[in-house]
């Protein structure tokens, strides 16, 4: 009898460990990832990028590629990743973008982008060039969130993006800003400020007030700047 109750003791012991093993896992935080999911970055758009880097910023090199400075949060106005990758993959602006199609033909884009779930996916190499901010897609890196004025950001993308920021700032130190996209003519008349045409502006709200406010609390730590406008 004492041995047929070790035996049936010791199994319980064990479906106990692997319980609480379990729990352990599920309360465990998510491992932070990034999953490629390439837009076209072809000869033609490589070659627009180069165009756009000279007609619009005054800068001329021989290849689409940025130095970071800033990371730049916007908010897609999609209401899906795939629509949005649909939306970004073509290499030519499409005809109804008429707005922003005297600047050039060369179509909008983002390096990164966050669905509702904080799941990041990465569209085009880190520092390869994208039009996404007027002014600063010389030394931009941008981080599309699907999302809306009417459906606001997810505390999921929150921590998302707050994870993308500190790993970006990592592998590259010389990041100093994070903003919103509806910050970004603050920085007119600054030196990073770099577009030709004084006329050339869009109206922007994304990704939110209430979410910029709350990255920032998140990554105090690294002591990133904000909108020059900003008093701290």
């Amino acid at each position: 009898m004492k041995g047929n109750s070790i035996i049936m003791r010791f199994p319980l012991g064990m479906f106990l460990l692997f319980l609480l093993l379990l729990s352990n896992k599920s309360m465990a935080q998510a491992t932070f990832r990034i999953l490629d999911k390439p837009i076209t970055f072809d000869a033609e758009r490589k070659r627009l990028s180069i165009d756009y880097l000279a007609n619009r910023h005054s800068i001329r090199q021989k290849s689409p590629y940025i130095k970071p400075q800033m990371i730049v949060l916007h908010w897609t106005a999609v209401p899906s990743i795939e629509e949005t990758f649909d939306v970004f993959n073509p290499v030519l602006l499409p005809g109804a973008r008429a707005g922003i199609a005297s600047a050039s033909n060369l179509n909008v884009s983002s390096q990164f982008l966050i669905d509702r779930d904080g799941t990041i996916f990465r569209l085009l190499p880190d520092t390869a060039f994208a039009r996404h901010v007027i002014g600063l897609n010389y030394c931009a890196i941008g981080v599309e969130n699907v999302g809306s004025d009417k459906d606001p950001l997810t505390k999921e993308q929150l921590k998302a993006n707050e994870q993308l920021v500190r790993y970006l700032k990592k592998k590259y130190p010389a990041i100093e800003y994070v903003i919103g996209h509806y910050e970004y003519t603050d920085f007119v008349g600054h030196p990073l400020w770099k577009e030709i045409d004084s006329n050339y502006r869009t109206t922007k709200t994304d990704p939110g007030v209430d979410f910029m406010e709350k990255i920032r609390e998140n990554l105090k730590d690294l002591n990133l700047k904000g909108s020059p406008l900003i008093k701290k």
